[in-house]
């Protein structure tokens, strides 16, 4: 009696929840999709000192701001996603503090509001060198952030969480970390954007590949899944074309640098996404694709700023 007792305290201490560490925090703040928050604020950076000094202090505001905004988005997502049933211990992917790490749902939550607030400091920084017009945008960005999988009507439940993605994590972001350094929004800003934009949405097309049937299952409504695997892994395909077509037509039409087509390194990338796609029927076949999509984005992101140095400095 006494040792069936005492293998039951172990069993209970065995299964209880272990103190979360620095690398379940860590993995919290969903570092793959950071590319995402600050590979805009690098190539909008990038191309305003082509026609403008630097400032390091707005730069930096800027990156560290976009960097709370993704991991508090990333936190409401791990919560909401919890509170819907979405997670489960089973739950293919990077999330998971919260039903498998022992992280309290609530203490998600709250640090997501305290990196919004931490956000807001810097976004009042930014402002008092810029312009407060800056705020409203600021603002409607971390809502979006919060909608994405907050509220009653969810982003990440309809087909639009591409869309949503790709405006306020590309189109959004460049134009924002090029008009504090510039002071101005110019076409050039605008053509150079569309590429990153589409890629961020491309990174939230491959999740929701590998998320398609669970999702599914819990009553989403995700682009992948109106458009069925086969159909959804054509169209981030075509989402890679494009974006390498544009930097090339850009060059073409309106003399952007030769030095843009470093982008074109990014390619194999872009063919072992594919590729690591094609086949994949199970969601834990496809972790190693949309980890490539993310380094592809990276990969792109970050040779497109270098061109853009390499055409200021040269």
């Amino acid at each position: 009696m006494e040792e069936r007792l005492t293998n039951s305290t172990k069993k209970l201490a065995n299964d209880s929840p272990s103190k979360p560490t620095w690398q379940v925090w860590w993995r919290l703040l969903r570092p793959h999709t950071l590319t995402a928050a600050f590979v805009p604020v690098i190539i909008g950076t990038m191309l305003a000192i082509q026609d403008n000094p630097f400032h390091f202090g707005l730069f930096l505001a800027m990156m560290v701001a976009s960097i709370l905004i993704q991991s508090a988005t990333n936190m409401f997502n791990e919560y909401y996603d919890f509170k819907r049933g979405l997670d489960h211990e089973g739950s293919v992917g990077i999330g998971g503090a919260i039903v498998r790490d022992g992280v309290r749902a609530e203490t998600v939550l709250k640090l997501a509001f305290i990196f919004f607030g931490i956000a807001i400091f810097l976004g009042v920084y930014i402002c008092l060198l810029t312009t407060w017009w800056i705020a409203v945008i600021g603002v409607v960005c971390m809502a979006a952030g919060y909608y994405y999988t907050g509220g009653p009507y969810p982003i990440a439940y309809t087909p639009f969480g591409e869309i949503a993605a790709g405006l306020f994590m590309g189109l959004i972001l460049v134009l924002l970390s090029f008009y504090v350094q510039a002071e101005v929004i110019t076409l050039d800003s605008v053509l150079l954007s569309l590429p990153i934009s589409i890629l961020v949405g491309g990174i939230l097309m491959a999740n929701n590949i590998r998320d398609r049937i669970g999702d599914q299952e819990k009553g989403r409504k995700t682009l992948a899944i109106l458009l069925g695997h086969e159909k959804a892994v054509l169209s981030l395909e075509w989402m890679f074309i494009f974006s390498f077509l544009w930097i090339v037509i850009m060059i073409i039409t309106i003399d952007a640098s030769l030095w843009l087509l470093l982008v074109l390194l990014s390619l194999p990338k872009a063919f072992k996404a594919i590729k690591l796609f094609d086949g994949k029927t199970e969601a834990v076949q496809m972790m190693p694709a949309m980890k490539a999509t993310a380094q592809m984005h990276t990969q792109f992101g970050l040779l497109m700023s270098i061109g853009l140095l390499l055409a200021y400095v040269i």
